[in-house]
C-alpha cells in the first residue's frame, strides 16, 4: 500500500466512523471493516496470489480499495457487489481517486442473484460483508463459486455472533470446507474449500 492510498484510506475510515455515529438506522451506516481486517484481506490475497476476488458488500468502497490494491499486485481483479446503486457510485469515485478503478468491476446487484449466476470455481477468494440474515441462503452458491483451495472470509463473526448462529451451524456441517475464526476486528471466519 503506497502512502497516498494509505492516507486516503485513513481519511475514508475516519469519515465512515463519524458518519455511522450519527445514524440510528444501521442500514444507513457505511459499516466499514476495521483497518486490521482490511489489512488481513490484503495479505491473504497476496499470500494466495489470488487473481479472482469477489466482495459481497461494497458500501463506500473502503474494503474494496484494500482488495483492489492487493489484486493490482497479483495481476488480478475484483468483482464487488452492492445492492445500493448510490453507494456503488460513491465507491467508483473513491476507486478512481486512488487509481484502482480498472482493477474493480463494481456491480449494483442483488448478491443472491449474482452468486447464482457465477460459474463453478469462479473465485480464488470471496469476502462476505453484507446482510447477515441472508448468509445461509447464499451458502450453496458461495461454496460452489469458490475454486478448490479457495478462501471465504466472513466479517463480523464475533461482534454479531448471535445473528450468525444458523450460518455457523451451516458451515460447521459442511465437510467441503475447513475453517478457523480469526479474532481481529469484528471477528473474521476463514473457510477454505477443500480440493475434491
Amino acid at each position: 500500500m503506497d502512502e497516498t492510498r494509505q492516507t486516503f484510506l485513513d481519511e475514508l475510515y475516519a469519515h465512515g466512523r463519524a458518519h455511522d455515529e450519527q445514524r440510528e438506522d444501521r442500514l444507513q451506516r457505511l459499516r466499514n471493516v476495521e483497518p486490521e481486517t482490511a489489512e488481513l484481506l490484503g495479505v491473504l490475497v497476496r499470500a494466495m496470489s489470488a487473481t479472482r476476488v469477489l466482495e459481497v458488500g461494497t458500501s463506500n468502497g473502503y474494503s474494496t480499495i484494500w482488495l483492489g490494491d492487493a489484486v493490482e499486485a497479483t495481476g488480478g481483479s475484483v468483482v464487488s457487489l452492492e445492492i445500493d446503486a448510490a453507494r456503488t457510485a460513491i465507491a467508483a469515485g473513491h476507486l478512481e481517486n486512488v487509481g484502482l478503478r480498472a482493477q474493480v468491476d463494481l456491480r449494483a446487484e442483488d448478491a443472491a442473484t449474482a452468486l447464482a449466476a457465477f460459474d463453478d470455481g469462479a473465485f480464488d477468494l470471496i469476502f462476505l460483508d453484507a446482510e447477515r440474515g441472508a448468509y445461509v441462503g447464499y451458502w450453496p452458491d458461495l461454496v460452489r463459486a469458490l475454486a478448490p483451495a479457495g478462501l471465504l472470509a466472513v466479517d463480523n463473526v464475533i461482534s454479531h455472533a448471535h445473528e450468525l448462529v444458523a450460518f455457523r451451524a451451516t458451515v460447521d456441517a459442511d465437510d467441503r470446507v475447513v475453517q478457523a475464526l480469526v479474532p481481529i476486528g469484528a471477528g473474521v471466519l476463514l473457510a477454505v474449500r477443500q480440493p475434491a
